[in-house]
């Protein structure tokens, strides 16, 4: 995920300014929030007031319980993102350094001014992702990866997607692995409505290992300055939307592949509890939310977009607040992929360590007012297309209720 390079200091002045670095742009399996929370309890906790309404208009579906039926008392060796090889002091360091040379970085996307409106740009891979590609040998949906971890950044602030770029590099260029690569890099431009403008091929002897590759690349788009999305109107008492993630998409991998090994499954032995292979679950490709995205902004009353990376909700809605402002996250008001639930148990990760690592089946998150968010939820109504999760609240930070 990008960091807002090229932002000028007069561009963001109408950027919220309480903005966090964005850690996974250094180390994509990073996080360096240190918020901890409780536990969930196995029982089911329904949001009250506004959202409890909008949630039983839009969605005749069943609310998520517990992902772990294990008490907040018991004391058990878990996995964490340190166990996985990730230093996250390390990191945190870097990302402060960074901040001093280039004191502009900060947002989903970088904004450039072009006359009435912006340029919008970011830029991504799809991180240790990619060594499960090689080990399952689906490497068809691995392109939409890449393209969704851009576009869903510069959509956030409502800027349409124009061309993508990617880069791919190889030891040894298989050409029919590539194509199978650049085919979902094109059906993901497609389903974000933009074009892919060009790439890079490059081939360096020795450098990967035998059929393996790299990825990264980058988008733009452009929005109407009287359009941008900033979050710089958001009050107390907005409404919070999540749309749902298809699973993991594309962040903390690095954690996912250690569970992996500690299970004693394969990638070939079926998601216990799901209907299909661990393989098929963990490779899901991330939901590029562009024209949902768009549809709902053209319709007035969205204040702020948060794209659910690295960080969960932790770092990532907050981001788009004004200082002084925080989020209630009514924890049962949503669906909760059977993967998730997996990877906690297997892995015996803890709460706190699951909520800032994962998306946990929300890949979007938008602030709306409430005439809003009564209109977006009863388009939706008997879908599982979105959900009222939350709402802001005065103080900082995330709270769950």
């Amino acid at each position: 995920m990008p960091t807002a390079y090229g932002a000028s200091r007069e561009l963001l002045q109408g950027v919220p300014t309480v903005t966090t670095p964005r850690q996974e742009f250094y180390n994509k399996d990073l996080n360096t929030s240190i918020l901890k929370f409780g536990c969930f309890r196995p029982k089911f906790c329904v949001p009250s007031g506004l959202c409890k309404r909008l949630n039983s208009r839009s969605t005749n579906s069943s609310r998520a319980l517990s992902i772990s039926s294990s008490s907040c008392d018991e004391k058990t060796e878990g996995l964490t993102y340190k166990d996985a090889g990730v230093d996250i002091d390390a990191g945190s360091e870097l990302v402060r350094r960074i901040a001093k040379m280039a004191p502009g970085i900060g947002g989903f996307g970088g904004l450039y001014p072009l006359g009435d409106s912006y340029l919008v740009a970011g830029t991504d891979g799809v991180g240790t992702k990619l060594k499960l590609a090689f080990e399952s040998g689906i490497h068809e949906t691995i392109g939409i990866d890449l393209v969704a971890m851009s576009v869903n950044d510069i959509v956030t602030s409502g800027a349409k997607p124009l061309f993508f770029l990617d880069y791919f590099a190889t030891s040894h260029l298989d050409i029919d692995l590539a194509e199978k690569v650049i085919k979902g890099i094109v059906d993901g431009c497609q389903q974000s409505d933009c074009t892919l403008l060009g790439g890079e091929t490059a081939e360096m002897p020795d450098f990967y290992a035998p059929g393996e590759y790299d990825l990264s690349g980058f988008a733009v788009g452009i929005v109407k300055k009287d359009s941008v999305i900033d979050g710089k109107n958001i009050t107390v008492g907005d409404i919070l939307i999540g749309l749902p993630s298809s699973g993991v998409h594309s962040n903390g991998f690095s954690l996912v592949r250690r569970v992996l090994e500690r299970s004693g499954l394969s990638l070939n032995d079926r998601l216990p509890g799901g209907s299909v292979t661990l393989g098929k679950a963990l490779m899901a490709p991330t939901v590029i939310y562009v024209k949902q995205v768009l549809g709902i902004v053209s319709k007035g009353g969205v204040k702020g977009i948060a794209h659910i990376t690295g960080g969960g909700f932790t770092d990532n809605i907050p981001r788009v607040f004004p200082r002084g402002l925080g989020a209630a996250i009514y924890k049962d008001s949503w669906i909760v992929p059977p993967i998730f639930n997996w990877i906690q148990e297997a892995g015996k990760i803890d709460e706190a360590e699951m909520r800032r690592t994962f998306n946990m089946g929300i890949g979007m998150v938008l602030v709306v007012d409430k005439e809003a968010a009564l209109r977006i939820l009863g388009d939706g109504q008997g879908t599982s297309s979105m959900y009222c999760i939350g709402e802001v609240v005065s103080g900082d930070g995330v709270s769950y209720r």
